[in-house]
């Protein structure tokens, strides 16, 4: 985490904590109650307040996509259940993010989404030779 990405978590996660806190005593609050990985699926199982339980690979999530099992095991869910942590892989994901599927921040979804399209197959070749034969990708009408 850079010095910036730092400076901008603290308000952030305050903040949050103060609108957790402000629902917490309307009754409204949901958070995690336990993490754990589940060998058999592979999956981070994240169980939460309301009773309902959510999952998710941790090869995909920022800092976790070398982990091993056992290092995914080793997650401690945040004393107000708002943020999950891996001191084996020094990486922390907030709740609130992954319910909403945010699994890394915007330089890492970037350079993830760059990976995903430099994917080569024989269909991505098909249809630019395809395309090729055709004179190329169309210009854009003004």
């Amino acid at each position: 985490m850079t010095e910036l990405e730092k400076d901008e978590w603290l308000p952030k996660q305050l903040d949050l904590a103060n609108r957790l806190m402000s629902q917490a005593n309307q009754g409204h609050a949901v958070h995690a109650v336990s993490a754990r990985f589940d060998l058999k699926t592979q999956l981070m199982v994240i169980d939460m307040s309301n009773g309902a339980s959510f999952s998710f690979p941790p090869t995909l999530a920022q800092g976790l996509e070398t982990g091993s099992s056992t290092q995914w095991a080793n997650v401690v869910v945040s004393p107000m259940g708002t943020g999950l942590h891996w001191p084996d892989l020094d990486a922390d994901l907030s709740v609130q993010g992954l319910l909403e599927g945010v699994f890394g921040n915007r330089a890492w979804k970037r350079a993830h989404a760059a990976r995903a399209g430099s994917v080569k197959s024989e269909a991505k070749a098909l249809a630019a030779r395809a395309n090729g034969a055709k004179g190329g990708r169309p210009r854009l009408s003004k």
